[in-house]
């Protein structure tokens, strides 16, 4: 099963996209700057291609991520100012 819904933030909307898998599910929150995904996807990855990436672990929803911290991050994430701990509320202001 796949859920996309938009969310709105200040003045900007993310989207959203949980995907369900067998044991867990896919959580990925896009904005214009970047993206906020679950450990299942690869912050190398993203490092790699100079993307504005922030992973979050330990949720199954967007309502869990959105009231969740930042595990790890790429540098381009830290260029525009998301930092290691900080609330995804924040983040996701600087991402949209």
């Amino acid at each position: 099963m796949i859920n996309y819904k938009k969310i709105k933030t200040s003045h900007k909307s993310i989207e959203t996209l949980v995907i369900k898998l067998q044991h867990k599910n896919l959580i990925l929150l896009k904005g214009n700057k970047g993206y906020i995904m679950c450990g299942y996807l690869n912050l190398k990855t993203a490092e790699k291609f100079g993307e504005a990436a922030v992973v979050i672990t330990g949720v199954s929803s967007i309502k869990e991520a959105l009231k969740t911290n930042v595990h790890s991050l790429t540098s381009a994430a830290k260029k525009i100012g998301i930092r290691k701990g900080q609330p995804i509320a924040e983040v996701l202001k600087l991402l949209a």
